[in-house]
């Protein structure tokens, strides 16, 4: 057998790795870019006269108002024009909780402010990064999402970005209110002729992907109320958390019909001591949710945090995604380049999965289940509800050499019981449970 150099092998994988959205070989069917070009976009939205919780008065019992301003990141089919590339550099903070100096680059495949497609209106997808992050902590799927024909809308949390990350309290109280804002104001948006999204976004068919504290948000943006006995409001003080109680009638007065559908990574907060949301409060989400997780998760934790999450939202027709041996880091970019330092490492890799693996299976399950729920693709169906629980139980009966980059069709004629596009021998370590609403 013929031997390639090594300089092939490092300058493939080299090729492979530069733009975290454009998934390796071994990626899944439905990780692939799609058809559309993308640009790239940052604007502000102010939510106005909101409460500054970090500024609570005791002796007054209240909060003063402030303006609070949310960065976006605004991915979108877009038209490249002749002579430039669709690529753009993002700049982070570094990540940790004790505000890091210093920020760092990496490269996305997307033009910054291209034109937009034109004559054709995308779902609308908001994605909530956990506590800290930022809006670029998952350009992976972001670009990924929009080369399928997705306006992609990610938030700087203000008060739990790198850099800038203040008290737990305003995170708490802030990130359901945040995406349910981002909504509210791209949907104006969309509307306005002067508006790069108008006719562009459809914001009354959209989806909210939340990783770790954008998971905890996204739960209750899509209707969990939380829990009287849960600590979110003896956290959050002077009662500023009770309009988000799920008894409250402030809570469920909140318009929630243009949310279509969640996806929940390593969602936080039902754990102990937290315990955010009871039974009752879960059995608010009435819509699709995809629960993404590992089985060792110990930040959400996966057994009495997210998957009992997943079990008590009984009203939502849903799935649940698990990586066997993985923790809480399913979600985001890989670890930066040139990062050295265990502690900071430590918010970005997982210490059994490969980083562009993970990213490449979110890729595909993400893609299915928004396409199946926004799109209305009935085809995408089959990609979540598996024929076996546990990957490790697929069997292919083709022999070893055959078709070896084939995707599985799953069930077939021949014997084959794998699970739907992965490739042979690939879908290892992995779990899919899904549960039709009550």
């Amino acid at each position: 057998m013929r031997t390639l150099p090594s300089a092939f092998f490092l300058c493939f994988t080299l090729s492979a790795q530069q733009y975290y959205s454009v998934p390796g070989p071994d990626a899944p069917e439905l990780a692939k870019r799609g058809a559309f070009s993308v640009g790239v976009r940052t604007l502000d939205i102010v939510h106005h006269a909101q409460p500054d919780i970090l500024k609570f008065d005791k002796n007054t019992g209240k909060a003063p108002l402030t303006e609070r301003t949310l960065k976006l990141e605004i991915w979108y089919p877009a038209t490249i024009p002749a002579g430039q590339e669709e690529k753009t550099v993002y700049t982070s903070r570094i990540a940790g909780t004790q505000n890091v100096p210093g920020t760092f680059e990496f490269p996305g495949k997307a033009l910054r402010d291209a034109a937009p497609v034109a004559g054709q209106k995308f779902p609308l997808v908001i994605v909530s990064h956990g506590y800290p992050g930022s809006r670029t902590l998952l350009t992976y799927l972001t670009e990924n999402l929009a080369s399928k024909g997705y306006v992609v809308a990610a938030i700087d949390h203000t008060d739990s970005v790198f850099g800038e990350v203040r008290g737990f309290e305003s995170t708490l109280l802030n990130r359901s209110s945040d995406q349910l804002f981002t909504l509210e104001a791209l949907g104006e948006l969309s509307k306005k002729a002067d508006s790069f999204l108008n006719g562009l976004a459809d914001a009354t068919n959209t989806a909210i992907v939340g990783y770790s504290m954008g998971g905890y948000g996204a739960l209750t943006s899509a209707g969990a109320g939380y829990s009287k006995t849960s600590t979110i409001g003896n956290v959050v003080p002077g009662g500023y958390a009770d309009d988000l109680m799920a008894d409250s009638p402030k809570f469920q007065a909140i318009h929630r019909e243009n949310i279509r559908a969640i996806v929940a990574i390593a969602p936080w907060g039902e754990q102990p001591p937290f315990n955010a949301w009871d039974e009752r409060g879960l059995a608010g989400i009435r819509i699709p949710s995809l629960f993404i997780t590992g089985d060792h998760d110990d930040i959400a934790v996966y057994t009495t945090g997210v998957k009992r999450a997943f079990e008590r939202a009984a009203n939502s027709e849903r799935c649940m995604l698990v990586f066997e041996n993985a923790r809480h880091n399913t979600g985001g970019n890989p670890v930066p380049a040139g990062i050295s330092d265990f502690r900071l490492d430590q918010f970005y890799d997982e210490p059994v999965w490969r980083k562009d693996r993970m990213m490449a299976i979110n890729q595909h399950f993400i893609t299915a289940f928004l396409d199946l729920y926004l799109k209305k693709d009935a085809s995408r169906k089959a990609y979540l509800r598996q024929e076996v629980v546990l990957s490790n139980d697929g069997k292919w009966t083709a022999p070893p050499n055959s078709d070896a980059s084939a995707y599985s069709t799953g069930k077939d004629a021949a014997g084959n019981l794998f699970w739907k596009g992965f490739q042979r021998r690939n879908a290892l370590g992995l779990e899919m449970y899904c549960s039709d609403a009550r």
